[in-house]
Formats: C-alpha cells, sequence, structure tokens
C-alpha cells in the first residue's frame, strides 16, 4: 500500500499505532493486540518513499546521499540558534566583524562560518590584586606572596611604603571589552598601578598609612577609570581596597619606633593643651573676677565721696544761713555717735540737793563686759 493510500485509510504511514494491528506492515485485523514500534529501517523506507512521491517516484543510489544532506543541511539551520543567559550579553560578529549586541534570552543569527556569537559574563565582579598574590595564585601552601615591583612606591615627602591593594571591576559594554583591549587583566592591573603611584606622590606617608586610606582608594578608582575609558576597553571599577599599606619590611622596626616616639609626643602635647585648658579659663576668671570687685570699689567710694560732698555742702548752706543753730546741731549729732556706744552716767548738778549721788560701778562694769 502506497504512503497516499495509507493516509487515505486513516493509517499512519509509519506503521499500526500501539495497542492494535497485526505485525508490521500487514495492517490492522481489530483485534486489539499490542504491535511492536517500527524499526529505524521501517522510518527510513518510509521517509524514502515519502521523498520519492515528492520527486516523481524516481529512486537510485541518490536517495540515502540526498536524505542525508537534507539531514545536514535542516541541523546546520538549526546550530544558528543560541541562548544568552541573565548574566551574560551576546555579541554576534559576521566574518569577524561587530553585527550587533543581544540581551539575555533565545536569538538566532546566520549559523557558522557566517555568523558567531560571543557570551561574556557582564555581572560577574572580576578581581586583580596589585603588590601580592594569594596562595592559590603564587603556589604557596599558605600565606601570601609578596610583589616588591608592584607594592614599592614613593610617597610625596620621599619616603618608600609598601602598599597591596585589590581591584575590582565588571564589564559594562561587551563590544569594547572583546575588541577594544586584548588583555582585560593586565590592562585593570597597569591602569590601577599607574594612578595607585599617582596618587601616592602626592601624599605624606603619615596619611597613607593612616586616616587617608579611603580618600586615596576613592582617587585612585576614579583616576584608573578615566585611563580605562581612554582606552574604551568597556570595564567599570567597582571599588579599589587597599590590603596593606606598611614600610619595607627592612626599615619598619625603626619606623615603628619613629610612631611611638610621634605617639608619645602627642601624648605629651594634648596633656599639655589640656592643663593650659584648664589653667588660663581659670586666671582669666580670676582676673576679672578682680577687676570687677575693683570697678565695684572704685564706684562704691566715688559715690560715698560725692555724698559725703554733697552732704558737705547741703550742711555749708545750712550753716550760711543759721550759724548757731547748725553749730549746736553739728555738735549734738557729733557727740551722739561718739557716745553712742559707752555706758554714760549723767550728773544734774544744778539739781544741788546736796547729796553724793551713787554710782553702780559694778553692775556698769559687768554690763561693759557683756
Amino acid at each position: 500500500m502506497s504512503f497516499k493510500d495509507k493516509i487515505l485509510n486513516n493509517q499512519s504511514p509509519w506503521g499500526a499505532p500501539p495497542g492494535g494491528g497485526n505485525d508490521r506492515g500487514s495492517g490492522n485485523n481489530g483485534s486489539g493486540s499490542r504491535q511492536d514500534p517500527p524499526s529505524i529501517d521501517d522510518i527510513i523506507r518510509n521517509l524514502q518513499k515519502t521523498i520519492n512521491k515528492f520527486s516523481g517516484g524516481k529512486s537510485g543510489g541518490t536517495k540515502p546521499i540526498f536524505i542525508g544532506l537534507i539531514i545536514v543541511v535542516l541541523l546546520y539551520v538549526a546550530s544558528g540558534l543560541y541562548r544568552v543567559l541573565p548574566d551574560e550579553q551576546g555579541v554576534v560578529l559576521r566574518f569577524g566583524k561587530y553585527v550587533n549586541t543581544t540581551q539575555p534570552g533565545l536569538h538566532y543569527h546566520f549559523p557558522t562560518p557566517f555568523e558567531r556569537v560571543l557570551t561574556p559574563k557582564v555581572t560577574k565582579v572580576n578581581r586583580v590584586d596589585v603588590g601580592f598574590r594569594p596562595a592559590s595564585d603564587s603556589g604557596r601552601s599558605s600565606g601570601v606572596g609578596n610583589v616588591p615591583e608592584e607594592s614599592l612606591m614613593l610617597t610625596g615627602d620621599e619616603n618608600i611604603v609598601d602598599i597591596n591593594y585589590s581591584v575590582f571591576w565588571v564589564i559594562k559594554d561587551a563590544q569594547k571589552f572583546l575588541f577594544n583591549i586584548q588583555s582585560p587583566v593586565e590592562t585593570v592591573k597597569a591602569a590601577s598601578e599607574t594612578a595607585m603611584r599617582e596618587v601616592i606622590a602626592k601624599n605624606r606617608i603619615q596619611n597613607i598609612l593612616t586616616e587617608g586610606r579611603s580618600k586615596i582608594e576613592v582617587e585612585v578608582q576614579e583616576i584608573a577609570q578615566l585611563i580605562l575609558d581612554e582606552y574604551g576597553s568597556g570595564i567599570q571599577l567597582t571599588q579599589v581596597q587597599t590590603q596593606q599599606a606598611d614600610p619595607p619590611e627592612q626599615v619598619i622596626d625603626a619606623f615603628r619606633d619613629v610612631q611611638a616616639a610621634r605617639a608619645d609626643r602627642e601624648r605629651s602635647k594634648n596633656e599639655a593643651e589640656a592643663y593650659a585648658n584648664d589653667v588660663i579659663p581659670r586666671a582669666r576668671g580670676e582676673a576679672e573676677q578682680v577687676l570687677q570687685q575693683a570697678e565695684a570699689y572704685k564706684k562704691e567710694v566715688v559715690a560715698k565721696a560725692e555724698g559725703e560732698a554733697s552732704r558737705f555742702l547741703a550742711i555749708y548752706n545750712e550753716y550760711k544761713n543759721a550759724k548757731q543753730v547748725t553749730q549746736e546741731r553739728m555738735y549734738l549729732e557729733t557727740m551722739e555717735k561718739v557716745l553712742a556706744d559707752i555706758d554714760k552716767v549723767i550728773i544734774d548738778k544744778e539739781s544741788g540737793s546736796g547729796v553724793v549721788p551713787y554710782l553702780p560701778l559694778p553692775e556698769l562694769k559687768k554690763g561693759s563686759n557683756n
């Protein structure tokens, strides 16, 4: 039975379906018995028949070749399918020339050798160590391998500092990253080392070893990023992190002694400033107090003198108007002041009784003692 006849009779061109039909190629007898699946030879034979039908029924030795060519063409065309992962960008090249950039997802390009795709990881954070190598990179079992030719730098005050740092970066433009630079790691290392030497040369060693590290890291990142952008590298620096900043090993002990002496000097200076800050304000306060007391005494004396002068003038004016009365008044007021705190016994000699008066002197003495 031909392929067309099987189609018209609702029969599968590949044989009877499972669960019905006779042996392979014998048709359906309605017994409901299970039939074995068709073999590869039957599938190829049926495919050849189909191809012969559409090619005019010709047969010969070229059929397997023709079928193979079709399969090869289909596989070749299907090889143009590619997938870009979420952390990648697809860079399509046509005969080696950049065509476009594709985002994450399923895409198609002309198969090789017409086009090909590169998919770099654009979200991966890469790390470059300058001045040292971790144990895994230096071949050591543990510890860190120092690289003096990278780590030793000259400071602005003509000292030498041994500085190790790490640079973290990502790909921000896949096209530029793939075609504008040949060795990304070496490029990042060279740019960051150039920037670090420039910044270190402008700073004093004391600032580098203490509070100036964070500022130096930011400045190095900015300068290195400008260099990479000028190269068109397609690289974005995310962080520059200082791992270690010390004097060279040969002089580190002497340098620590100098640091200790400077710390002692700073401590003594701070103690002296604290003592001065305590004594000087106190002395200024006491001096101000004396000045205020003197000013108050001056005002008191002047006011008192002015009052006495005014009182004298007032008495003098009264004296001019009534001399006798004023004299008696002045005499009485003076005697009142003089005799105010003295025990007095007044004897009126004009009473003239002829009797000698009795003076209680012991009682008067006791009263004066109390």
